[in-house]
């Protein structure tokens, strides 16, 4: 892997190997209360089927 410099992707301060890929602790939490909201969540459509089956 090449010797860029990472950055944190919540503030993009350049990223502590400590906190990777975050620069903080805050960052990291940050980041952990997005998923935990559903912000990350990605959006889908419900299918429906057209005709609906009768038990018989």
């Amino acid at each position: 892997m090449s010797d860029a410099v990472r950055h944190c992707p919540i503030c993009r301060k350049p990223a502590e190997e400590r906190f990777r890929p975050f620069c903080s602790k805050r960052c990291a939490d940050v980041d952990l209360a997005r998923w935990l909201n559903g912000a990350y969540a990605i959006p889908a459509e419900e299918k429906v089927p057209d005709v609906i089956k009768d038990d018989e």
